[in-house]
């Protein structure tokens, strides 16, 4: 009727305006990373101080359904499962410089590339140096010093990224995760007591598919999402 008063949508962005800014306010990196950087001061105050036996117990308590054989601890599902997800979207930001932003073109993408490279080759060459000199004992970690936290150097790129270039910015970035992509395949390479060829090729397989379902602008999720 003409003159009454309007419906409250329960959905829509006139509804729960506190609630709207709050993940408005989540979404942005810079939060982001001030909370994985506050957590992290929280958590290591916790684990050093007369309450750490606490700590101990949340970090292995056991969630998940035990018939899926995912009754994880906590510190299994954060370090399998959360930092899957992280890695998806540091992975999908990357390809978005990649495919329509600074790096499309080979040339600027090489550079950061090669300081990767470089960032990781020289801590190893340095440690085995140092290594060699006093006996060669402990050699075999030589890959430790390669990686670096790329967790923590995002969250710091996120809290300072107002005051960086945007080119910088996506240096940093790209730096950061070819760092960790490149830690993981020493890892799987040069850490792995066995390496099974055949899965391995195999995992090839959907990828090749994914690719070309993205090559042909498939929009459908049921396809993409396995």
């Amino acid at each position: 009727m003409h003159g009454s008063p309007p419906r409250p949508r329960l959905f829509g962005r006139g509804s729960w305006p506190e609630a709207r800014r709050i993940g408005d306010l989540l979404r942005t990196e810079t939060t982001g990373g001030l909370l994985l950087v506050a957590a992290a001061a929280l958590a290591l105050l916790w684990a050093n101080s007369p309450w750490r036996a606490a700590y101990a117990d949340l970090s292995g308590l056991r969630i998940g359904p035990a018939a899926l054989h995912l009754d994880l601890p906590l510190s299994a599902w954060a370090a399998d499962g959360l930092l899957a997800i992280f890695f998806f979207v540091a992975g999908l930001e990357l390809k978005r410089e990649f495919v329509a932003g600074d790096l499309r073109d080979p040339r600027r993408a090489a550079l950061p590339v090669a300081a990767a490279v470089g960032g990781m080759a020289v801590p190893a060459l340095v440690y085995v140096a140092v290594t060699a000199t006093g006996g060669g004992a402990g050699l075999s970690g030589w890959a430790i010093p390669t990686a670096t936290d790329i967790a923590f150097a995002l969250a710091v790129l996120a809290v300072i990224s107002t005051h960086l270039p945007s080119a910088l910015r996506v240096f940093l970035l790209t730096l950061a995760v070819v760092d960790d992509l490149l830690a993981i395949v020493i890892i799987a390479v040069f850490y792995t007591s066995t390496l099974h060829w055949v899965p391995l090729l195999l995992a090839v397989v959907p990828l090749a598919l994914f690719a070309v379902l993205v090559q042909r602008r498939v929009r459908s999720w049921w396809l993409l999402l396995p």
